[in-house]
């Protein structure tokens, strides 16, 4: 086990992911300091109407953007290994505990998973217009790799982020993929049916 500096958001950030953050509360600019002073790593937790998580994730400063006179900062900060809370501890100003690793405990999906989640993650980005990240099929953490590039929410990202199973969450994220694909797609025919004030535009013959 380990201390670790803790810093609860209404986000979750998962193993891969990065996201911009923007730190302004004299304990925060402390502890983000002293990472980039030591080059180390804080925990970052979902804090919601429940409290603050058991499960979060490590995270590391790769970017610092703008470092503003009154100690404010604008950072980037990339997802690394899980953990979960063992115990709080007490003496600084913002909140540590103690934690432990938390690792999978099943073994690592098969191909077709893989090529499964894949695809639907393809077959999203094209429905939404956009182009897919090339992602390594072999990753040990594709779930977590496809599920940081789409906005799910932070009660489906908490959920991705305390199963231990990489199969299991892959199965998971497949079924979020289909649904986001038709939310996309309704979405699309309701703008296209707007558009036309739901008139369909004869044919004439000349």
């Amino acid at each position: 086990m380990s201390e670790l500096g803790l810093f609860p958001l209404g986000i979750v950030l998962l193993p891969t992911e990065r996201v911009p953050l923007h730190i302004f509360e004299p304990r925060y600019k402390e502890l983000i300091g002293e990472c980039l002073d030591s080059q180390g790593e804080f925990g970052l937790v979902l804090a919601d109407d429940e409290g603050l998580r058991a499960v979060g994730t490590r995270a590391a400063v790769t970017d610092v953007l703008h470092r503003f006179p009154d100690g404010r900062l604008q950072i980037v900060v990339e997802g690394g290994e899980r953990f979960r809370l063992v115990r709080m501890t007490s003496g600084r100003s913002f909140q540590t505990a103690e934690v432990e690793p938390l690792e999978d405990e099943d073994a690592d999906a098969a191909d077709d998973e893989r090529e499964r989640a894949l695809e639907l993650y393809g077959r999203l980005t094209a429905a939404a217009g956009s182009e897919p990240d090339e992602l390594d099929a072999d990753s040990s953490s594709l779930s977590f790799e496809i599920a940081a590039r789409i906005d799910f929410g932070a009660e489906l990202k908490q959920r991705l982020l305390e199963t231990r199973s990489e199969p299991e969450r892959l199965e998971t994220l497949a079924g979020l993929l289909e649904q986001a694909e038709q939310a996309v797609a309704a979405e699309r025919e309701r703008a296209e049916h707007a558009s036309t004030n739901g008139k369909v535009s004869p044919l004439y013959e000349r």
